[in-house]
């Protein structure tokens, strides 16, 4: 399995825990509380993040075991726009002969880095190299049900969402295959 959390991410998440302790220390309780939701929301685009990269490369293992020979390239940490503003996460991307899938995702980490629109806990981008109409981005937003747990949606071109299932992902790790 590819290596999807890469040291910045350990090392940033070591700093929010001992500012978070030392905030609570010198009594900022708001600066504490601001930490600790910041940790509690990076946590779970990290999940959403391993998620979404998962499923793809368990297409791959699949397609492997069947015989299929994917190579599969990773680069991590690695940056990525989505509108306005500038993604930081991983990238990884497929090869199938001539074929070739790519998977982004992150999101928006330092104020420079601009603001994700909507809501979005993390953005991701899907690429069918040379097939755009294949193409996707994707948002990890809060459902609107009671639990507000995240999902990943897709962004139509309208501006409207849809829920992506694992089957979606599927989907376009199968149009990489297409030829075979």
């Amino acid at each position: 399995m590819l290596k999807i959390m890469n040291e910045m991410d350990e090392v940033w998440t070591r700093l929010i825990e001992e500012a978070t302790v030392r905030a609570k220390a010198a009594g900022r309780t708001d600066v504490a509380d601001y930490l600790e939701l910041k940790a509690g929301n990076d946590a779970i685009r990290l999940e959403g993040v391993q998620w979404l990269f998962k499923s793809f490369l368990e297409s791959a293992d699949r397609a492997d075991k069947q015989g299929i020979k994917v190579q599969i390239e990773n680069e991590n940490p690695h940056r990525f726009p989505i509108g306005g503003a500038t993604m930081v996460g991983s990238l990884i991307r497929f090869r199938f002969g001539l074929r070739n899938l790519t998977v982004e995702a992150g999101w928006a980490r330092a104020p420079g880095d601009g603001f994700m629109r909507g809501g979005a806990l993390a953005c991701a981008r899907i690429t069918h190299f040379g097939i755009a109409k294949y193409n996707a981005e994707l948002m990890l937003a809060r459902s609107d049900g009671s639990a507000n747990l995240p999902r990943w949606v897709s962004i139509e071109k309208d501006g409207t969402t849809n829920p992506v299932s694992l089957n979606d992902l599927r989907r376009h790790f199968n149009f990489l295959l297409d030829s075979v």
